[in-house]
């Protein structure tokens, strides 16, 4: 077992002008910042300039920069948090297009998810992201946390307005998380995945 920090990466889905996802992200960066079994880093993807190409073998030189940004990050993350909207009763085009670009990195590695929408709350958008995580081998895990009508939770200073309910799920998640990424990784170093 190691004693090593999890590298746990936080994954902003939406780049949406005008989105919410760095709100809600800063608020779950917050609840698992004091954690001393985490060091997390947060990838926000609409830093990444990576548009629509389609995964290829040979990516241009401007997809290749975009890839070098936040490829390492991810196939350095011991576990992964995607916060994600739904759109349109799934999850956003871009953040499927950042998976497919990355099916290595996801391997034997745990997935938990903070979502946040309308009445559903980002629900379905996490069950489509649950089948495609399967398909990278990782592990979702089955807590998470969900906002419902999102934009009404979060005061003025970006803090939900009632924290009690979210702050538990958080915990449970981060919880149930930090113990698949422990396995994991202890299962990684032995032998590897897929070999």
């Amino acid at each position: 077992m190691s004693d090593a920090p999890i590298r746990l990466a936080v994954i902003i889905g939406s780049v949406r002008e005008g989105r919410f996802g760095p709100t809600v992200a800063r608020w779950f960066v917050e609840e698992a910042e004091p954690r001393a079994d985490l060091d997390i880093d947060v990838i926000d993807l609409a830093d990444v300039k990576l548009g629509m190409t389609a995964p290829t073998m040979d990516p241009s030189p401007g997809t290749a920069e975009a890839l070098g940004l936040v490829s390492p990050r991810l196939e350095a993350a011991d576990a992964f948090v995607v916060v994600t909207p739904e759109y349109n009763h799934s999850f956003p085009a871009f953040l499927k297009n950042v998976i497919d670009w990355h099916n290595a990195a996801w391997n034997a590695k745990p997935v938990g998810f903070v979502s946040y929408g309308g009445v559903s709350g980002g629900l379905r958008a996490v069950e489509h992201l649950r089948q495609v995580f399967a398909e990278l081998h990782a592990v979702t895990v089955r807590d998470t946390v969900s906002f419902h009508t999102a934009w009404s939770q979060f005061g003025e200073d970006g803090r939900p307005t009632d924290p009690e309910g979210c702050n538990a799920a958080a915990k449970t998640m981060i919880d149930q998380l930090s113990w698949w990424a422990e396995a994991l990784r202890e299962a990684r170093s032995k032998h590897p995945y897929g070999t």
